[in-house]
């Protein structure tokens, strides 16, 4: 017998399988605006027509080496979770709710149970936010990715009515800034977290941490959190000026994205409380501050700018949606850039 596509390493019949699965998983996410089913050649969305001037917002990203992390655990769900919530996040900064969500796998052998794993942790997440994962693309690349590896990316749809979009452009000096708490790394500094506790500490990944009380897989594979469900309801009630995800670049790179011309944010690193794993970080892998908070959160997810008088029901509102919050600093005026004080 000949050459085959299957003897070459790409396996049509797993494909299959597992397309089987992802329809189902995919489906549950489905609302009346979505007319197309999962395995046509494109995807079509119907925009609801309670928007009078909508606005889409887009963006793409990928949950980076924490995929290492999720190899190492054999654990496959939480990072579909990941991905959707970092996606999510991206978009709330603007004022844009969710529509729909699309992905990419890509890997060498496909493991129908793998992707499914994937997918599971993808829909639920669409789900908690009612958006709905209307399609994708996997892809058998032998020859391309290690052995039991692969790489995930998603791309989400939001929209937002044109006059409550959130770019910034309001902020002023006398602001306030307020933080709200990250659960650990979410999807960012896995490089360095990988080099500091696999390389040089030498540590397994079932190790049990005594400071962290976890081990290290429970630890590195927390889920990055969404915070669509209460700053959703903030947006409703408060004029929030401008949003930040704290992700690559920590607190200073992704400030200073929304910030005007005149504006200077003054953060006060000692005013909320750091999560224990950025200390032991720091500890093993001998990190300077200025590192750290180059590399990782250090403990703030999202952050959001608003008008003085209305700080305090902000937090007070925020506390009761079920987010830690800080008072964490506030605008002042200058030349556009991010002051972090105290390191």
């Amino acid at each position: 017998m000949g050459l085959t596509y299957k003897k070459s390493g790409v396996d049509i019949g797993a494909v299959s399988q597992t397309k089987r699965k992802i329809k189902t998983l995919a489906t549950a996410t489905f609302n009346p605006q979505v007319l197309s089913e999962i395995g046509s050649f494109g995807a079509f969305f119907n925009l609801d027509r309670k928007f009078k001037t909508p606005v889409l917002v887009s963006s793409v990203d990928g949950v980076g080496t924490k995929l290492k992390v999720a190899f190492l655990a054999n654990k496959h769900d939480s990072i579909g979770e990941d991905l959707v919530n970092h996606c999510v996040n991206d978009i709330l900064v603007h004022g844009a709710k969710p529509l729909f969500f699309l992905d990419y796998i890509a890997t060498g052998k496909l493991s129908p149970a793998v992707v499914s794993e994937i997918v599971k942790g993808l829909a639920n997440a669409c789900k908690k936010v009612k958006c709905s994962l209307i399609g994708g693309e996997t892809a058998q690349m032998p020859d391309f990715y290690q052995k039991n590896e692969y790489d995930l990316a998603g791309f989400i749809v939001g929209a937002v009515e044109k006059d409550k979009i959130i770019d910034g452009r309001k902020i002023k000096p006398s602001d306030q800034i307020i933080g709200l708490a990250s659960n650990g790394l979410h999807t960012n500094g896995y490089s360095l977290a990988r080099k500091v506790f696999f390389d040089i500490a030498g540590w397994k990944i079932n190790k049990y941490v005594p400071e962290l009380k976890a081990t290290l897989e429970e630890e590195l594979l927390k889920t990055h959190r969404c915070y669509f469900k209460s700053l959703s309801r903030i947006l409703e009630s408060y004029q929030i000026k401008g949003m930040a995800h704290i992700t690559g670049g920590g607190v200073a790179g992704n400030l200073i994205r929304i910030l005007p011309s005149h504006g200077v944010a003054q953060i006060d690193t000692d005013s909320w409380r750091k999560p224990k794993i950025f200390g032991l970080i720091q500890k093993l892998g001998k990190i300077s501050n200025s590192e750290m908070f180059k590399v990782f959160n250090m403990g703030i997810g999202m952050i959001l700018v608003a008008d003085k008088k209305d700080l305090t029901s902000i937090m007070r509102d925020s506390s009761l949606l079920g987010e830690t919050v800080f008072h964490i600093g506030e605008i002042k005026k200058g030349t556009r850039k991010v002051n972090l004080l105290n390191l």
